[in-house]
């Protein structure tokens, strides 16, 4: 890494191992975004219908090619990453033609957990034989990881989940690769950490801008502030700064995943507002922020371009992104195809700019 420690951090091209485009109008105006810093994305299958299968996962990447910058231009050779939607009737044929077909993984939302999952997993146990086909052909397990439970605070979901769910998971299946995503809290942070990968399988964890700079007060500053919420939902104080310490860490388990999830502003702030924070205009210069702030900007290429490679099992990129110390003003919103989307943070001020 070359980096000047005063004005400008050059690092590998870095990857967003978890992101949301949506589909249809808006994927030029959202992939534009994400393509400026990034070679490559997971695309997360939660629309409407989920992407369940390989030839729908195939179907959607051709559409997200088709949506890239025109050739030539900044972010034309982008490569999204596809990962199916598991749900209670996922096979192990399923599985078998998602690895033949270079799908990357297979995504486990809870039913009823986030936007999108009422298609989710109501049992673990009706996907036994897909997360065994996994387990043997090193297919990862994405991992939305909340209960859903009604009667379980949503501030403690990640935490019980780990307890219910994830630790039985990886015990019933100890050769399974699993990513726990957008983690939130001190437990998940500490669980991945100081998990004991020589008696169960390999496990990471990707953490979101938000929740590396925000914790839960930020929604209800000066009044309810639906751009900041999302799901899981920020959390205490303490929690973030827990997951400050692992990002910045060099621990090669925890890696980047913006979560960028893009609404429409009219379904964001509303009675009933979607959860979501939109990241993928800004998403490199909140993370300088973050290890800028920590003492660690010498931390970050590892955390934003190499480890999350590595996990899956893919080159590193030969790409440079560079980044300046200069401000610049986040816009208050941008278009999305027939609407906008407002992004986190809208109207205010970046420490850190995008220079090449």
């Amino acid at each position: 890494m070359i980096m000047d420690v005063v004005n400008t951090i050059e690092i590998c091209q870095p990857d967003d191992w978890h992101l949301h485009v949506r589909d249809g109008d808006v994927l030029p105006d959202l992939i534009a975004h994400t393509a400026q810093q990034f070679a490559r994305a997971i695309i997360m299958p939660n629309l409407k219908p989920p992407v369940t299968t390989a030839e729908l996962a195939l179907a959607y990447k051709q559409r997200i090619l088709n949506a890239r910058p025109s050739e030539n231009s900044v972010g034309s050779s982008f490569e999204p990453l596809m990962v199916l939607y598991l749900t209670d009737m996922t096979t192990a044929e399923h599985v078998k033609n998602a690895k033949q077909a270079g799908v990357v993984g297979f995504k486990l939302y809870p039913a009823g957990a986030t936007t999108n999952s009422d298609a989710g997993v109501t049992d673990l146990a009706k996907c036994s034989a897909a997360l065994a086909e996994m387990e043997r052909c090193g297919m990862p397990l994405l991992v939305h990881g909340e209960v859903t439970h009604a009667d379980i605070d949503i501030f403690d979901r990640e935490a019980v989940f780990i307890d219910q769910v994830l630790e039985p998971l990886r015990k019933t299946h100890p050769g399974l690769k699993v990513i726990f995503e957008h983690i939130t809290t001190k437990q998940a942070a500490h669980y991945v950490r100081d998990a004991d990968t020589s008696r169960l399988g390999a496990i990471g964890a990707t953490i979101t801008p938000q929740h590396l700079l925000y914790n839960r007060n930020a929604i209800f500053s000066g009044g309810v502030r639906p751009h900041y919420y999302c799901l899981p939902i920020l959390k205490r104080e303490e929690h973030r700064v827990a997951l400050v310490e692992v990002a910045i860490s060099g621990n090669p388990r925890f890696f980047l995943g913006t979560d960028s999830a893009p609404h429409a502003k009219g379904t964001k702030e509303n009675a009933c507002g979607c959860a979501g924070c939109y990241t993928a205009w800004h998403a490199m210069p909140l993370y300088a922020e973050v290890f800028d702030a920590a003492g660690a900007l010498d931390r970050l290429e590892g955390f934003a371009s190499y480890f999350g490679a590595d996990f899956y099992g893919l080159p590193r990129n030969t790409g440079k992104l560079k980044l300046k110390r200069q401000q610049q003003s986040i816009p208050e919103s941008f278009p999305m195809g027939g609407s906008t989307v407002v992004p986190l943070r809208a109207g205010e001020m970046l420490a850190w700019t995008i220079v090449g």
